[in-house]
């Protein structure tokens, strides 16, 4: 027998950022990766199919987190990488100096890491945060970011 020690440091649960669908099965309104972006599908139309055998698909999406337009153009056929997209929604605690969120998840983990938008949505969730009213602060993650997309009260 061996005397030596393995350690094995961490893990993931093993859930993908994306996930291939067929270019033909996306929809307008939902989610597809374009140029390494995820984006949202704003415009999608399919050309017939032409002398080399493949209908195409021209898609048009905005980036969910920058609002950049980008577009591609991909047989039907083939397939696209989808991102996993989630909405959670987080209690406000604070917003910090440095313009950071405090956020509390309904476990009661707090999540410091969120940047406030340097948006209207941010501007709005500042001056709402000072009339002391509890808010829910909902947060879209995808590829690795997140960022605040919405601010609505606490049920009460």
């Amino acid at each position: 027998m061996s005397d030596e020690i393995v350690e094995i440091s961490g893990g993931d649960a093993g859930a993908s950022k994306t996930f291939p669908m067929q270019c033909s099965a996306i929809r307008k309104s939902g989610h597809v990766l374009i140029k390494g972006r995820p984006c949202k599908v704003v415009e999608m139309t399919t050309s017939k199919t032409g002398k080399h055998g493949h209908a195409k698909v021209h898609l048009v999406g905005i980036d969910i987190f920058t609002g950049k337009k980008y577009e591609d153009i991909c047989p039907s056929t083939h397939n696209m990488d989808i991102p996993n997209v989630q909405r959670l929604d987080y209690q406000l605690i604070d917003i910090d100096t440095n313009g950071f969120f405090s956020l509390m998840d309904t476990n009661g983990e707090v999540k410091d890491d969120i940047r406030v938008p340097e948006s209207d949505l941010g501007k709005e969730i500042r001056d709402k945060f000072e009339t002391g009213d509890s808010y829910a602060i909902t947060v879209i993650k995808a590829m690795e970011e997140e960022t605040a997309v919405a601010i609505k009260p606490m049920p009460k």
